[in-house]
């Protein structure tokens, strides 16, 4: 039997493959929206990479989205990303934060 992977699996995955993170936090947040249970429509992505070294903050946000495109097309009906917080950083940002920034509170949907 085949498992089909996750969508947070598949994320996961996908920038592994494509940057060799040095750190990698891949957080399911649909909990905190008006979704069904069980779904995943909203992530928060923290990657620590070099590979960001030296690019601005839009450079390193375009290059995760382009790994993840197809993900992002899809409707959210058919596993696709609704929402995507992401935390882009250099090893040396990282030991100067230590942590992404915590998610705001859902304000649509009456959750």
């Amino acid at each position: 039997m085949i498992k089909t992977m996750t969508i947070q699996e598949t994320i996961t995955q996908k920038l592994t493959d494509a940057f060799s993170p040095e750190h990698l936090e891949v957080v399911n947040e649909s909990y905190m929206h008006n979704v069904p249970e069980g779904s995943e429509s909203h992530f928060k992505v923290l990657i620590v990479c070099d590979d960001f070294k030296d690019k601005m903050l839009i450079a390193r946000h375009r290059s995760v989205n382009k790994i993840l495109d197809m993900e992002l097309k899809k409707d959210k009906s058919e596993g696709g990303i609704h929402a995507l917080a992401l935390h882009t950083m250099t090893m040396e940002e990282w030991f100067a934060k230590g942590k992404a920034p915590e998610s705001p509170e859902c304000l649509s949907g009456g959750k």
